[in-house]
């Protein structure tokens, strides 16, 4: 079976190349457009790893993240963070609050995919 990966990012043309990178690379993909859909579809899809926007509506990828890792009922994917912030103080955040990668926009996508295969390895 392949993994499954949740694109959660309301910037829709980033969103279109994640879905079509991942998808080109043989996983399972599903896509959230804020942090509210990604809590509701980490249920019910139940991916393997999250890449995960930090500056949405509604909720941030932070908040989404600290649910994700605090929540017993949710399950508890790799958490890979995309951002156009890139500053340490940032990234920090991000790793204290159970981030294990942390990307700033704008990537290679060849660069993200290393990321994503790392990640998903090292489970």
């Amino acid at each position: 079976m392949n993994a499954r990966i949740l694109i959660v990012d309301d910037e829709p043309n980033i969103v279109i190349s994640l879905e079509f990178l991942m998808r080109h690379e043989g996983y399972e993909v599903e896509v959230a457009s804020d942090g509210e859909e990604a809590l509701e579809l980490l249920a019910s899809f139940q991916p393997d790893l999250v890449l995960l926007d930090v500056m949405m509506p509604k909720l941030s990828g932070f908040d989404v993240l600290q649910r994700i890792r605090n929540d017993a009922d949710l399950p508890n994917p790799v958490v890979v963070m995309l951002t156009a912030r890139g500053r340490e103080a940032e990234a920090e955040k991000g790793r204290a609050l159970g981030a294990d990668e942390y990307v700033t926009k704008p990537f290679a996508t060849r660069d993200l995919v290393a990321v994503v295969h790392r990640a998903l390895e090292g489970r």
